[in-house]
């Protein structure tokens, strides 16, 4: 029952990543809360209502079928509109900044609860006005489910006030820049809590077992606690080959185990892995790093020319990296005695590697961007680290920017300014 749970867990969170999801939820809400108040209108709650407040009740079926009509017209138009401004904001963050950043700003959830606010009310308005009888007399009106569809669309006309207000704040870079870092945080501070760096244990997996996936997609997750059980149960250790956040091929290795694992088992062990078509901040962090790396890129390209942007993102790009370093290269899990699995992540040299890369290419002749990455090494080398080759490797890459900013940087005031960092540093070449 429990890996059931897990499972159903991994599910649900695929599933908010989608634009339809909260969506759907409202919209079947909304259905069944006309069913619901069907169901009380044939119990007289109408007929209860006129008697004790009939200042509130349409007792009318023609004005309350004008009244619903008005309603749901009025809903359709800022449903629409909303949608658009939605599909504007989509369109301008893949221009601007990047595309990566398009999953992130679908799986909003503000802006599906919102849409799915405007479906509920609809379909409960569409469904109480089948129910409507204009011939009707007083009693038979259900005015007390016209009375709550007109509460309905007033909730909706302040959740469009709210929307239009969120849009707008929604597009600035800022935002979208602090939104990356706080879901990256969140997830490295998780994996720094869950991490088990007592590694000395773990055995040599040169002649195990090994086993391949069954499908093609991103390794967006693991169902960990499930997959410990059944090592657990079967008495052995594994190791998974990939890194979260790449993207597996049917056929590729994807873990070894120490013992031989039958049908059933290898099914139920590959069933805890998540392969999807897409990427999330919320399950692999290194996409903040990519997401950020690509805004400062774009934002530095000819097209654009916005070095405050670029600016900004170092700042953001600088504290997570400060975080990274207090995390291993591996990941451990493990019961009360031994450690049971153990897990691959990007390297610190490798993730750093691939973040100064591209922004080296881009921005090596802009003497700006250049003093805020020395400034950004010289904070990185002050903070905390679990391994002493980080500041080594943090070194080597500062070597490369000096290098390559004095390959296309001639103007002798600009030289001196990398002069000045690389003695910060203390780099010797």
């Amino acid at each position: 029952m429990k890996h059931f749970f897990n499972r159903i867990y991994i599910l649900l969170s695929n599933l908010q990543s989608k634009i339809a999801f909260y969506p759907s939820l409202f919209a079947i809400f909304g259905f069944l809360t006309a069913f619901l108040l069907i169901y009380l209108e044939n119990q007289g709650i109408s007929e209860y209502l006129i008697k004790k407040a009939p200042m509130l009740m349409v007792n009318d079926g023609s004005t309350a079928l004008s009244i619903l009509t008005a309603c749901i017209t009025g809903l359709i138009s800022m449903m629409v509109f909303s949608f658009s401004m939605v599909m504007v904001l989509l369109n301008q963050a893949a221009s601007n900044y990047s595309p990566r950043l398009l999953p992130g700003l679908i799986s909003d959830k503000i802006h599906q609860v919102i849409l799915g606010v405007y479906m509920a009310t609809i379909l409960y308005c569409i469904f109480v006005m089948v129910s409507i009888k204009p011939e009707a007399d007083n009693y038979q009106t259900p005015s007390f489910s016209v009375f709550i569809g007109i509460i309905f669309t007033v909730i909706c006309i302040g959740a469009f006030i709210y929307f239009i207000h969120n849009i707008s704040q929604s597009i600035q870079i800022n935002n979208i820049l602090d939104r990356i870092f706080r879901q990256a945080k969140k997830r490295l501070n998780f994996l720094l809590e869950t991490e088990e760096n007592d590694k000395q244990n773990f055995p040599d997996t040169k002649n195990w077992h090994q086993y391949h996936s069954k499908k093609s997609g991103y390794f967006q997750n693991l169902s960990s606690d499930n997959l410990l059980d059944i090592c657990i149960e079967q008495e052995t250790q594994i190791e998974i080959l990939p890194v979260k956040g790449v993207f597996i091929l049917n056929g590729i290795p994807l873990f070894k185990s120490k013992k031989e694992l039958d049908d059933e088992t290898l099914k139920k062990v590959l069933s805890n892995f998540s392969l999807a078509r897409g990427e999330l901040v919320n399950t692999n962090y290194v996409l903040a790093f990519k997401q950020i790396t690509e805004v400062i890129v774009k934002s530095m390209s000819p097209g654009i020319n916005d070095p405050g942007t670029a600016l900004n993102a170092l700042d953001y790009l600088t504290e997570l990296l400060a975080l990274r370093m207090q995390k291993q290269d591996e990941q451990y899990l493990k019961n009360d005695d031994d450690i049971i699995i153990k897990m691959k992540s990007v390297s610190f040299g490798e993730l750093l590697y691939q973040v100064l890369a591209p922004i080296r290419g881009y921005c090596k002749h802009d003497i700006i961007i250049v003093q805020k990455l020395g400034w950004m090494f010289k904070y990185l080398k002050t903070q905390k680290s679990v391994n002493e080759e980080y500041y080594k490797i943090m070194d080597n890459e500062a070597k490369n920017i000096i290098s390559d900013a004095k390959s296309v940087i001639d103007n002798k005031a600009d030289l001196e300014k990398i002069n000045t960092i690389q003695k910060q540093l203390n780099l010797e070449f």
